[in-house]
């Protein structure tokens, strides 16, 4: 990929969907929850609005652009620094997507408005929709998510149930164990109970694998995600480990644009050397050598995780409503 995208990001290596290609539909990082565990970090605009938080023109010119000069991956995925949802013409770029390329569309989404006829009916564009079903009640809805205050959690598995009548892709639902607040059989039974009633084609259980952004949430031990994935039906695939070595491919990049690359993975995903070189296709001496220099400016921080290495790109300013 060329240096310069601001909508796209990738194509990374993905334990569930191969090499996937983002795209980013909202700034870093609008969304409806502020999480402790996200990856990306903490929520500088928490809003139920939906409207135009880039431009569509813009976003499929890049969509364009990168058709013609690279154009290899497994799919294409809405996701990035924050909810692609609240974008209100998410549908319209799906529907695009299509036009121009063969590639697997993919809506991931917290599903936190899903309780939107509008949503929903722009949602089903795509060939794989996964929400997030990670607690039971209000009370732990706002413990895992720390939603916005206005949303509900009935109404929102009410849009969980709703999307699984209207949309005839294939519907996952990630489950996120966090210690202490939803990782107990008796928990996560209650969860399983009402992922039951939404009957998904899959189940994912993961847990934090990549520093957390309140800096204090750790992740579930792998064979305690083993016994918790035995309470769903269908069965949980555990997706929460730290994800197997692969190769990276050869390319050529220039310095600068490896810069821009690394910048853009680690403003939506903490990695590691090796995450970065498969990622990239570089190789470790050089992702290191320009991580040494981005840390020297002061436009990454090193965080320590389960005996790994994670570089985190710094925050943005916060954004105003």
């Amino acid at each position: 990929m060329q240096d310069g995208y601001r909508f796209l990001f990738g194509p990374v290596r993905s334990r569930r969907l191969g090499r996937s290609l983002g795209i980013d539909l909202v700034p870093l990082k609008v969304c409806t929850y502020d999480c402790p565990y996200c990856q990306v970090g903490v929520t500088t605009l928490k809003t139920l609005e939906r409207r135009d938080y880039v431009p569509v023109a813009d976003v499929l010119a890049e969509f364009d652009h990168w058709l013609a000069h690279d154009g290899q991956a497994d799919c294409v995925t809405l996701a990035g620094g924050g909810e692609p949802t609240l974008h209100s013409r998410f549908g319209e770029v799906i529907d695009a997507i299509g036009v121009r390329s063969k590639l697997r569309r993919i809506l991931l989404s917290n599903g936190s408005l899903f309780s939107l006829p509008e949503v929903r009916a722009a949602a089903i564009k795509a060939e794989v929709v996964k929400a997030t079903l990670s607690s039971w009640d209000q009370a732990s809805f706002e413990q895992a998510h720390h939603p916005h205050s206005e949303l509900r959690f009935d109404a929102f598995v009410g849009g969980l149930k709703a999307l699984r009548r209207e949309f005839k892709g294939e519907y996952w639902l990630e489950v996120f164990a966090v210690p202490g607040v939803n990782d107990t059989p008796a928990w996560m039974t209650r969860i399983a109970d009402i992922a039951r009633l939404i009957a998904p084609d899959r189940i994912h259980l993961n847990t934090a694998t990549r520093p957390a952004q309140d800096g204090k949430t750790l992740s579930v031990p792998v064979y305690k995600l083993n016994e918790l994935a035995g309470l769903f039906n269908p069965v949980a695939e555990v997706v929460g480990a730290a994800s197997p070595h692969t190769q990276p491919w050869t390319e050529s990049v220039a310095q600068e644009d490896l810069v821009g690359r690394i910048l853009s993975l680690l403003q939506r995903h903490p990695c590691t050397v090796s995450d970065i070189s498969a990622t990239t296709g570089q190789s470790v001496s050089e992702v290191e050598e320009t991580l040494k220099d981005l840390l020297e400016r002061g436009a990454l921080r090193l965080e320590r995780r389960d005996t790994q290495n994670y570089f985190v790109a710094n925050p943005p300013e916060p954004l105003t409503p």
